[in-house]
């Protein structure tokens, strides 16, 4: 991929760690975190957000370190406590002391343990589609880590992300694919959550009470037909932060910000300007 595609945005220093990051609009800031899918970028995660946000906020997304164009140091191993530091440390390099956030999928998770270890650097907190919380693994999220590299392999994971199969297009099945096999992408990824994958599901989730002394204003969302992350932590999320609502759309599956994009834009705008 050419040193001027839309997937490669600034570099900076993070933590350590040279980032590649999305960084667009004026105003309170807000930090993007993506999913974990292969291949999966800020770019591909965030590309219909970012410029709506960037309209009212400074709106921040950076491809988390083992991801995208972000540096993969040697020997670095991956985890909720190093993508939380990786997080921080961006915030720090940027100048930021409080920022909204939005965790997608993967990301949930981290926004959720950076809103507890950290929480006078958040300000308001959006969950959609979030790991965070136990469950049991489902056979689609044991698919998407276990991916080996193949076209066909990516067209199913596609089929399984979306609602509306017409979104899983061969185009986009090309594309994902030849993104998982860039250098160093799919070695990095392997390496995050081999079998058995169980485990990396309990990694990633808060302990219950800490989910519960959360204080932050947090807007909760999921797509009711969401095969990837079972609907149950949405409403588990719901019920365990006080001051959080659930909106859950239908015809939906994981990628809410992509199936149901300008309801997406339009719920989170408002959620943060209120």
């Amino acid at each position: 991929m050419s040193a001027n595609s839309p997937e490669i945005g600034r570099q900076i220093v993070a933590g350590g760690i040279a980032t590649n990051y999305h960084d667009v609009g004026s105003g309170a800031p807000v930090l993007l975190i993506h999913g974990s899918g292969p291949g999966v970028t800020a770019w591909a995660n965030w590309r219909l957000v970012l410029p709506e946000l960037a309209k009212t906020c400074r709106a921040i997304a950076p491809d988390m370190v083992g991801f995208g164009y972000t540096e993969r140091p040697a020997g670095i191993e991956y985890g909720v406590d190093g993508w939380v530091d990786h997080a921080i440390g961006l915030l720090d390099a940027l100048g930021i002391e409080q920022t909204d956030l939005i965790g997608n999928s993967f990301g949930g998770a981290i926004a959720l343990a950076l809103a507890i270890r950290h929480p006078q650097r958040v300000r308001r907190l959006v969950l959609m589609g979030s790991v965070g919380v136990p469950f049991p693994i489902t056979a689609e999220l044991d698919a998407v880590w276990g991916y080996q590299p193949s076209l066909q392999a990516m067209r199913g994971l596609l089929d399984i992300f979306a609602y509306d199969r017409g979104l899983a297009t061969d185009e986009l099945a090309e594309l994902r694919y030849q993104a998982s096999i860039r250098p160093g992408f799919q070695e990095s990824f392997s390496a995050m959550f081999p079998a058995p994958r169980q485990r990396w599901v309990d990694a990633m989730a808060s302990a219950e009470a800490d989910i519960r002394a959360i204080k932050h204003k947090t807007l909760v969302i999921h797509g009711r037909d969401d095969r990837v992350i079972p609907l149950a932590n949405s409403l588990t999320l719901n019920r365990w932060i006080e001051d959080s609502q659930l909106h859950v759309f239908g015809r939906c599956g994981h990628w809410v910000q992509i199936e149901h994009n300008a309801d997406f834009n339009h719920l989170v705008s408002h959620f943060l300007a209120d």
